[in-house]
């Protein structure tokens, strides 16, 4: 392992963090030009850098003690953490921006594999780092943007926009309402007198690439069969019930987990945004198929637990983590009561927040 003065020689020139993301409603809308509400998580990846003394690019990163090098000058990252700063190199050089041979090192306390989006965080750092470190103008729209692109271009994943954006708009007391479509957002506070709980399930998100890439050409099915330019354009559930299934199914999700995120971001009480919570998860259960067993189970205890409002899976499902709303001061005890019940029925979960001393909180 090599700490940062080993890495640099010294001291960085610039560092920047930015945080992963929890979503709590708009679950599989952003493809769909849809509305979302994540909120961060208080975990971040933070990106240390200094100039090279070399031609090439040298990474580095703590958390897998692994190191990527390629020339600044046309050379590639291998597939891996190296291709997401790659990107986000690249992109900004496309800018205009000369980008010096740089040192990067890396680290986060972010679980990789929960679906709190640690891609989007890794982006959003480097970018911020670049940023800082060479001083040019990069609006933080403009940055989650460029950090979406350097994530479908160079690391090959055609994700949507909410996970740069929410990393790099969002902070941990307030939800971020994103258009997904315009990029219209604003901040929304989380209901009063409440607190969010995040379970990692343990299960890691094996079928979730492959799924996403399903669903969304059946969301584009439908929205072809339906006329509409994407399934935002619906706004009547009823609507879709002309769909032969599974089409039916999937639209029938998107247009009520969107009509969920325009009631939730209007403010409601915590009672409301729980139920809210409960009936997407139900949806994303029966309707979008994204859930699987242990997901359930988990979301089961979790909403058996003291004074937990409502909870679902969070981020593309098969795996990853849950998330819940609860009554203030109830989270821990709530937490490690699900938990509990979840691990002894054969489950290996682990508490992501509230955040305990230690990295995660086992039991």
């Amino acid at each position: 392992m090599n700490s940062p003065e080993t890495f640099f020689g010294g001291a960085p020139e610039a560092l920047a963090a930015a945080p992963g993301r929890v979503n709590l409603l708009g679950e599989h809308t952003d493809y769909n030009d849809g509305f979302m509400l994540p909120v961060a998580t208080p975990q971040q990846t933070e990106v240390a850098l200094a100039r090279s003394i070399d031609d090439q690019h040298h990474l580095y990163s703590d958390t897998l003690d692994g190191n990527v090098t390629f020339a600044a000058k046309g050379g590639s990252a291998p597939q891996g953490f190296g291709s997401y700063i790659e990107g986000c190199i690249r992109l900004v050089e496309a800018m205009g921006v000369a980008i010096p041979p740089l040192r990067f090192y890396v680290t986060t306390n972010l679980a990789v594999g929960s679906g709190l989006s640690s891609s989007a965080a890794l982006e959003v750092a480097t970018l911020r780092a670049l940023r800082q470190l060479l001083g040019f103008e990069l609006d933080d729209v403009k940055l989650a943007q460029i950090a979406q692109r350097a994530e479908i271009d160079y690391a090959r994943v055609n994700c949507g926009i909410m996970d740069q954006m929410a990393s790099s708009l969002c902070d941990e007391r307030n939800m971020l309402f994103i258009d997904a479509r315009t990029l219209e957002h604003r901040l929304v506070g989380l209901p009063p007198e409440s607190e969010l709980i995040v379970v990692d399930s343990g299960v890691p998100r094996t079928l979730a690439a492959s799924k996403y890439n399903e669903r969304r050409a059946e969301c584009e099915e439908a929205s072809r069969k339906l006329g509409v330019r994407a399934l935002r354009d619906v706004s009547d559930p009823e609507a879709v019930e002309t769909l032969p299934d599974p089409l039916r199914r999937r639209a029938r999700h998107v247009v009520q987990e969107n009509l969920r995120v325009l009631e939730a971001a209007q403010g409601v009480s915590a009672e409301r945004f729980g139920e809210l919570m409960n009936a997407s998860h139900d949806s994303l259960r029966d309707d979008y198929e994204v859930s699987i067993p242990e997901l359930d189970r988990l979301v089961d205890a979790l909403r058996a637990a003291p004074g937990v409002l409502g909870a679902r899976l969070t981020g593309a499902g098969f795996g990853g983590a849950t998330v819940a709303l609860c009554r203030a001061g109830s989270a821990r005890e709530a937490a490690h009561a699900a938990l509990s019940t979840y691990n002894k029925a054969g489950g290996q979960g682990s508490i992501l927040i509230p955040v305990s001393t230690q990295r995660k909180e086992q039991q």
